[in-house]
């Protein structure tokens, strides 16, 4: 055995799997993906609380997806060595918003097809999945529904309130009702006909009629 032999290493002739453009190309274009996905999360995010965090997650996560895909499609040892490490990998993060989901799907769907040399498929899906996300996502305004909560002293101002606001929205039903001696309470879901909602005034101003409140409400009802 030689001196060269004894600091010979099969790491460093792997080097080379890789080259340096193919890295860089990669790397750049995932960038530029994930940044796409994360401007298409900013402008359809709808929820309550915006994390920004989230954000750079979709730009880190294409990424990092990206590496693993190079690393394993330039080595098939290392590929099956790569499924055994990641399987034991347990993520506890609980996703609040179902759409979260399929960024998340989104960004690392675009590593593995970036770093497979697909790039046209990694461009072009990207696009036409945030232009599906912005049509779809960004509606109007008047179509999301609504919470209409009516507090009444009686049920004779309870169907007048009822009757009222059946002819000011296009769609209602009724949630919840909560009765009490000399007082009525209901949830009521609404689907306005536009942005007008001045019927809420005209609404409080029913005699029997003590309080009308309009809340956005994002259709998940718990009841």
């Amino acid at each position: 055995m030689t001196f060269q032999d004894i600091f010979k290493s099969s790491f460093l002739e792997n080097v080379q799997g890789v080259s340096l453009l193919d890295m860089a190309l990669a790397l750049a274009l995932a960038f530029g993906i994930g940044l796409f996905i994360f401007l298409v999360y900013k402008k359809t995010f709808s929820g309550v609380m915006y994390s920004s965090s989230f954000g750079v997650t979709l730009v880190a996560l294409t990424m990092i997806t990206t590496l693993v895909i190079l690393a394993v499609t330039s080595n098939v040892v290392l590929s099956l060595g790569m499924v055994g490490a990641l399987s034991i990998v347990r993520f506890r993060t609980a996703i609040k918003e179902p759409l979260d989901i399929a960024f998340l799907f989104w960004a690392i769907a675009a590593g593995i097809v970036l770093a497979a040399g697909l790039i046209p498929l990694a461009v072009f899906g990207s696009v036409a999945v945030g232009v599906v996300l912005l049509v779809f996502v960004n509606r109007k305004p008047h179509l999301n529904p609504y919470m209409v909560v009516l507090r009444c002293d009686g049920p004779g101002s309870e169907s007048a309130a009822t009757s009222f606001l059946q002819g000011q929205v296009q769609r209602m039903v009724v949630k919840s009702k909560a009765a009490q001696p000399g007082s009525v309470e209901l949830d009521v879901e609404v689907r306005l006909r536009g942005d007008d909602t001045g019927f809420v005034n005209a609404l409080a101003q029913i005699p029997g009629v003590t309080s009308a409140v309009l809340v956005s409400y994002n259709g998940e009802y718990m009841g």
